[in-house]
């Protein structure tokens, strides 16, 4: 696992001297300067899972025969994807649309229904990515004509992120420390700290079902993954 650290944005919150002659005293006490800093933190991490959306368009005159066809096909790639190891829990639908093809015709014509397309598409959760590829090309040979996504994911991205946020701290304390330093002072306690969301884990979509049907087997390169982290901190400045 490679750590590295990205670019910190920092500020320094003086306090006594913001405050009104008024305020000041009405409140009969300064108040007290502070150092406001951001850290960031990154990990890079190995994705070690996947999910592939596998989807079957099927299209007929009605819509019983195009859902007809279509749930044959897709109980043969759900078939299939068991025989390849995929548990039950790691198998489910994400959608299921009947929709109407309609013809709009000229000269004020009413439109009319030419057929019915029919969509279904299961999300498999693959835990091994030397199975992608097989995966893949197993669902394509059973009927599948649509490969909307594929998302790579780590099962360590919990513990990537806090280590890029103790990254994050450390960052944003070390700049606290040498603010504090250059304005003559030391750094106090720790008033505040807070982190923002994490970054959802990259994700590549492939196209083109017929060019991934021909190649065997179909080419699978995971990368990495950056994990980010950010911090806000506010800390008392003590003054020599």
């Amino acid at each position: 696992m490679r750590i590295s650290t990205l670019r910190l944005v920092l500020f320094v919150v003086q306090g006594a001297a913001a405050v009104g002659g008024a305020q000041a005293q009405t409140s009969g006490s300064a108040i007290p300067s502070q150092i406001v800093t951001s850290g960031s933190g990154e990990v890079r991490i190995a994705p070690d899972r996947a999910n592939i959306l596998v989807g079957v368009q099927s299209r007929a005159t009605t819509a019983a025969a195009a859902a007809a066809e279509n749930a044959r096909r897709q109980r043969a790639i759900l078939d299939t994807l068991r025989a390849l190891g995929l548990g039950s829990e790691q198998l489910s639908t994400l959608n299921y649309n009947v929709a109407p093809e309609i013809q709009y015709s000229p000269n004020n014509q009413p439109p009319r229904v030419t057929g019915y397309t029919v969509t279904n598409t299961v999300r498999a959760d693959v835990r091994r990515l030397d199975d992608v590829p097989r995966i893949i090309d197993a669902a394509l040979a059973k009927g599948a004509n649509e490969i909307s996504s594929l998302e790579f994911y780590s099962s360590k991205a919990d513990s990537a992120r806090r280590a890029a946020m103790a990254i994050a701290v450390a960052n944003a304390r070390a700049d606290a420390e040498t603010l504090a330093k250059a304005a003559g002072g030391t750094l106090g306690a720790l008033l505040e700290l807070s982190t923002g969301s994490p970054i959802r884990p990259m994700q590549e979509t492939f196209g083109g079902v017929a060019a991934m049907a021909a190649k065997a087997p179909t080419p699978i390169e995971p990368g990495q993954q950056a994990i980010n982290a950010s911090v806000n901190a506010r800390w008392m400045f003590v003054a020599r």
